[in-house]
């Protein structure tokens, strides 16, 4: 089924009744949160997909880029379907294997060996956050609306999702978020880190995908390599492994190295193949 989802979207996947679609267009994967009509409240069924779909797209070497968003104008997302809560999540033990699911989820999105840009409109709390946090890059609009309001439900934000919050603001900006509770603006989310880039609300898309075809024109296994190293050096540890260290040399060995510079000294644009 052929849905249309936006002015770049262009082959979409799908069948009816999916809560998550996934739209190819080249080397450029767009994932979408589909449940318009609730916002694209989180449910069980979107959280089981999400973790199917980015996995899938991790391990497809054709894939230069994915672009993670909500179906329509007005969310990313209100965070959880709160119709669940009664009958998924009403006590610790059902949380746990919901959280768990979650918690695949989002990793599946943070381990994703390709770049992951977060196109956001309108709404982005709660788990829309979390999952935005996950990725890579987030590009928002004048006015997309921030916040985690979970305390006012007596709900505590994990420690995954706490690490991804505190790496990407820091804990003074990251307490101020969960204690406060507050939904705020685009200009205040930009100000504390939590998105890169805020455009007019209806160029979000444009400014995304220009963006997005900006990063797939390079060479794919650069962009790998880059966000493999900038990950390993945050997650600190142990000192640089030898094999480590000459992982930072291995480009030189591949088709794409000689394709680059090759096509720099002619003046050309690298057609790059991934190898």
């Amino acid at each position: 089924v052929t849905r249309n989802l936006g002015k770049f979207m262009s082959e979409t996947t799908a069948n009816d009744g999916d809560v998550v679609l996934v739209q190819r267009d080249g080397g450029i994967a767009t994932v979408v949160l589909n449940r318009p009509e609730k916002l694209n409240a989180l449910n069980k069924a979107m959280w089981e997909r999400i973790a199917v779909v980015m996995r899938e797209l991790g391990a497809d070497e054709t894939v230069r880029c994915v672009v993670l968003r909500g179906a329509g104008d007005k969310a990313m997302g209100p965070g959880a379907d709160i119709s669940e809560f009664e009958s998924e999540r009403s006590n610790a033990e059902q949380a746990t294997e919901y959280g768990a699911l979650m918690h695949n989820a989002m990793h599946a999105i943070r381990d994703c060996p390709h770049p992951v840009i977060a196109l956001i409109k309108g709404l982005c709390v709660g788990g829309a956050l979390e999952i935005a946090l996950m990725c890579d890059m987030r590009i928002c609009g004048e006015g997309s609306r921030f916040g985690v309001p979970i305390n006012r439900l007596g709900l505590v934000m994990a420690y995954p999702e706490v690490e991804a919050l505190v790496g990407l603001v820091g804990r003074s900006i990251a307490l101020e978020i969960l204690y406060e509770a507050r939904v705020f603006g685009a200009a205040e989310a930009q100000e504390k880190g939590l998105v890169n880039r805020v455009v007019p609300d209806d160029a979000v898309e444009e400014e995304t995908y220009k963006t997005v075809r900006r990063i797939a024109d390079g060479a794919p296994l650069v962009n790998r390599w880059h966000k493999k190293f900038v990950d390993r050096v945050l997650a600190g540890g142990a000192p640089l492994s030898a094999e480590e260290q000459a992982e930072g040399f291995a480009c030189f060995d591949t088709e794409d190295f000689n394709t680059g510079f090759r096509a720099f000294l002619a003046k050309e644009k690298p057609e790059f193949e991934g190898r």
